[in-house]
């Protein structure tokens, strides 16, 4: 599993590990249906809503879940980890809800023709969950109803649901530590904002550290190096120095391991040397900050639009392998005809 881009936060690899995640549903929402669910009954099925993830393709999820003689469950997860609450999220949910059903009733119905207008057909349960993690209370809407003007008149006609909210700074390091498997240890990292928090680490008890070296299995070592890799490159510690404490991983102890992250990262020469560094530069900052900022400024714009334009060119590609008309396409990414055409 890699991770693209430092701010990836621990809740996307979690999504994206059914092993994880089925240990998510059961600690933060213990319905007792999820009791005997395993990871070969989730699937990912993003993909088959391209269309209204084209924004935040990174960080929304769908996931399809078989639930053992019952209509399939799903679960719409959106994380939120910008420094602003996303007051937009209960209309953003009934968009997804809306998709995922309406594409769930065409496929019904292409495999028992006319079934969604029988009197007994129901349609299948969905859970909308959003994954918060930045730095503000999160005081959007929980309830689509309470986004609506005159919602007291015109109630019941109103579309009215609730998200789970899963904010993780509600959760303090005992809260998560309690645990002393892999989510409680993704979860644990993601709360570490600042280097100082780092000693946090150090100082959960020693039971915790064997707890974790028991319960994460050797298939997820590579999970783990990566989960450090984010962390590290977060507080802009050197890639040298990623790399030497990720060779402890899967060699000692986790203790040890972490142990090694902490010194790596608080040792008292490495952050002299960055208050050296921070006095040499300011002079230089002071001297070069206009042309560098003119300059870096044009560099990234042209970098961003480039970007931009490769991924309408992927979701391109991917909705024509649905079946989607070239002139459809191109009038909803905002290309030509001849690019979409071009598209292999």
């Amino acid at each position: 599993m890699a991770i693209h881009k430092p701010k990836d936060n621990s809740f996307k690899l979690i999504l994206d590990d059914h092993r994880l995640f089925v240990d998510f549903l059961l600690r933060f929402i213990p319905l007792p249906i999820f009791n005997a669910l395993s990871p070969d009954d989730i699937e990912d099925v993003s993909e088959r809503f391209l269309p209204l993830l084209l924004e935040n393709r990174d960080s929304d999820t769908v996931k399809r879940i078989s639930l053992k003689n019952n209509p399939p469950l799903f679960v719409i997860a959106i994380v939120e980890h910008e420094s602003q609450v996303n007051f937009r999220a209960p209309f953003k949910m009934l968009q997804y809800i809306t998709l995922v059903l309406d594409k769930y009733e065409k496929e019904v119905n292409r495999e028992y023709p006319g079934l969604t207008s029988t009197r007994d057909f129901r349609y299948p349960p969905v859970l909308p969950l959003i994954f918060y993690d930045g730095p503000a209370p999160w005081t959007a809407a929980r309830n689509f109803a309470d986004r609506t003007a005159l919602k007291d008149v015109f109630g019941d006609y109103i579309p009215s649901f609730k998200y789970e909210l899963v904010e993780l700074n509600k959760y303090g390091f005992e809260d998560l530590s309690r645990y002393r498997d892999a989510l409680s240890l993704l979860l644990l990292v993601d709360r570490i904002q600042k280097r100082e928090e780092l000693e946090e680490l150090q100082g959960l008890p020693g039971d915790y550290w064997e707890g974790v070296a028991l319960n994460i299995p050797e298939g997820m070592v590579k999970l783990v190096k990566d989960v450090i890799t984010v962390l590290l490159e977060r507080l802009e510690v050197p890639a040298e120095e990623i790399e030497a404490v990720k060779e402890h991983v899967g060699k000692k102890e986790y203790q040890t391991m972490f142990d090694a992250l902490v010194e790596s990262v608080l040792e008292d020469k490495r952050l002299a040397r960055e208050e050296g560094i921070q006095i040499g530069t300011e002079k230089g900052r002071e001297e070069g900050i206009q042309i560098g900022t003119e300059k870096g400024r044009d560099e990234g714009r042209e970098e961003k639009q480039a970007e931009a334009y490769r991924e309408k060119l992927e979701s391109a590609r991917i909705l024509k392998g649905y079946g989607v008309s070239v002139e459809v396409i191109a009038q909803s990414l905002h290309l030509t005809v001849e690019e979409v055409a071009s598209v292999r």
